[in-house]
């Protein structure tokens, strides 16, 4: 298969009618893909299965637990509901985890500090109301940056049925075993609509 089917397949039934599993001979064009994923927009996306029951629970318990990246972990979610997956780890993933690294955390490790004082103290409630704000436009521009790989710049790998176990390639991609780190992962799978 070229680099263009495996991107750039169209839905093809699965099981059930479920139409996140890719047909290996299409031949549609990266255009569809590019097009599918603009129609759906990570950010959309993301406000929506986050406000989802347990969504918001478990992704928590996977950054706080196991340090995974809600964004990337949402972003996973996304491409998996188009019936994609990350082809390996694109070069382009670097610059956005260090931009989380450098941006992100920082913000939400300050706004955590602050939790506690805030409650007691408007000034500082205020305060952390601005860096909770900045923490969530920073949230934003990763989103952006990883709809923009995966439209752009990322080849992804074309679901199968047989290849499509969500949970188990999430639990091997962040090497988790912890009960409550795989429930968190059934949580999200079973939260995820098909388009």
């Amino acid at each position: 298969m070229t680099e263009q089917d495996a991107v750039a397949a169209p839905p093809q039934a699965g099981p059930a009618g479920n139409d996140r599993y890719m047909s290996d001979d299409s031949t549609a064009t990266r255009a569809d893909l590019r097009s599918r994923l603009a129609a759906d927009p990570l950010w959309d996306f993301a406000l929506d299965f986050y406000g989802r029951p347990g969504v918001e629970a478990a992704c928590l318990l996977l950054q706080d637990e196991a340090g995974v990246d809600v964004c990337e972990l949402l972003w996973r979610c996304w491409l998996h509901r188009h019936g994609l997956a990350p082809a390996g780890e694109p070069a382009e993933l670097a610059a956005i985890r260090r931009w989380q690294d450098e941006v992100t955390v920082p913000l939400r490790a300050l706004r955590r500090r602050l939790k506690a004082q805030s409650m007691h103290d408007a000034g500082t409630a205020k305060v952390r109301r601005v860096i909770q704000q900045a923490e969530l436009a920073a949230e934003r521009e990763t989103l952006l940056r990883l709809q923009h790989l995966a439209e752009h710049t990322n080849p992804s790998t074309i679901l199968t049925r047989a290849a499509s176990n969500f949970e188990n390639s999430l639990a091997s991609r962040w090497k988790l075993q912890k009960k409550a780190q795989l429930l968190a992962l059934q949580t999200l799978e079973c939260q995820l609509d098909p388009l």
